[in-house]
């Protein structure tokens, strides 16, 4: 009876024996399983917290670049709803940050546009009122830094979401052309088209006038300052085609794939991603083009090695005018290089002010007695001056119409 009752006792004892190691194995199990858990976890949101919160902030704040996914799927739990929720914060933070500096810029640049054009009015004027060479120079000096300036401060204010600022009546794309022209520091070696009798519409001239200034302004600090930069017309079925070409080192595949988003109206949202310094003029060219409806692109190659810039103005913004005729050997020259009038003499009357002094009679400079230039060679005098005439006709062009100032918001679309 005994050895049955010890034999059951021993029974028992080996099967809590058995029990229990099966149960101590399974904790252990049990808790390599959490510590690898714990492990992966952990790594995880090191990942999360050192790679993918950065790269998702450097994508929504400077440049596009590739968030990577998480280095354990089973572990991530709710990153992704973190990240979400992360972006939708920095989205916000950008776009109030956006608007605070747009808002900022726009004031700014309200105030200098201000001054600029009080500015322009005080040079004008001061042209109307003296005749000496000399301080008509220095003048169309101020004058031209002064619309150089202002083309500045009005393509700022273009990127904030403001009006360019100037309407005015129809007119030629040559007219176009110089008034773009007269905007730039290198004006001299824009090479402009002959007279054409296709204008563009009022609406748009201001906003085309505004572009072709800084395609041209492009070109020509891109190019050698030895080189000119031509700008031709072409008649297209639909519109007219206005092609600027420098002689420059051309673009990189990367210059022409942001530059081409830019022309197309994307990426000038966030005027912190235009460089620093920004780089602003294709921007501002994309945003007037997506608004008033014409387009631009410089993927062509130039003729001259450098790039073919091409703005495509559709018909329904373009119109006619009629243009007065000139001789094809007249130069236009500045005052003081104009000769006396016909039938003065040195030994008549001559004119006084309303003070009673003379009047100094303008007359030609010494180039005049100096010899011919070689056949089919302009003087140099002569360049000069129909590069001053082109500019001068540019700006007077530009001032034909200033209308009184728009209400914010209106885009003239």
């Amino acid at each position: 009876m005994a050895f049955w009752f010890l034999l059951a006792i021993v029974l028992i004892a080996v099967f809590l024996l058995v029990r229990q190691r099966r149960a101590t194995r399974a904790l252990l199990v049990r808790a390599e399983r959490a510590e690898a858990l714990a492990r992966v976890r952990a790594e995880e949101e090191r990942h999360l917290v050192e790679a993918r919160l950065p790269a998702l902030a450097e994508s929504l704040g400077h440049r596009p670049v590739e968030v990577p996914g998480p280095k354990h799927p089973e572990a991530a739990g709710d990153h992704e709803r973190v990240l979400a929720l992360f972006a939708d914060s920095v989205r916000q933070a950008t776009a109030r940050g956006e608007q605070s500096a747009r808002a900022t810029l726009k004031a700014m640049m309200r105030a200098v546009q201000s001054l600029a054009n009080e500015q322009q009015v005080a040079i004008s004027a001061m042209q109307d009122r003296h005749d000496d060479p000399d301080v008509l120079a220095g003048l169309m000096r101020i004058d031209h830094m002064n619309s150089q300036l202002n083309r500045r401060a009005q393509a700022t204010a273009v990127l904030c979401g403001s009006w360019p600022g100037q309407q005015r009546s129809a007119s030629a794309l040559t007219d176009v052309v110089r008034g773009a022209t007269s905007r730039i520091r290198d004006y001299l070696r824009i090479n402009v088209p002959a007279e054409s009798d296709v204008a563009v519409v009022s609406r748009a001239v201001e906003p085309v006038v505004l572009a072709v200034a800084e395609l041209l302004d492009n070109g020509a600090r891109h190019s050698p300052p030895s080189t000119g930069v031509e700008v031709n017309f072409q008649q297209a079925h639909n519109g007219m085609v206005v092609m600027v070409d420098d002689g420059g080192v051309g673009m990189t595949v990367e210059e022409l794939r942001r530059a081409a988003r830019l022309l197309a109206g994307d990426g000038a949202s966030d005027i912190n991603r235009l460089g620093d310094p920004p780089q602003v003029g294709f921007a501002v060219i994309g945003v007037l083009a997506k608004r008033y409806g014409f387009r631009v692109s410089v993927d062509t190659r130039s003729p001259y090695g450098g790039v073919r810039a091409v703005v495509f103005l559709p018909t329904e913004l373009l119109t006619h005018v009629s243009r007065p005729t000139m001789p094809d050997n007249a130069v236009a020259l500045p005052p003081e290089q104009r000769p006396p009038a016909s039938g003065d003499d040195d030994n008549a009357e001559p004119e006084r002010t309303p003070g009673g002094l003379p009047r100094r009679r303008r007359t030609r400079t010494a180039d005049q007695g100096a010899p011919p230039p070689p056949a089919g060679t302009a003087p140099p005098t002569q360049r000069i001056a129909t590069g001053l005439a082109a500019w001068k006709r540019g700006t007077d062009s530009g001032r034909a119409t200033t209308p009184p100032p728009v209400a914010e918001g209106n885009t003239q679309a």
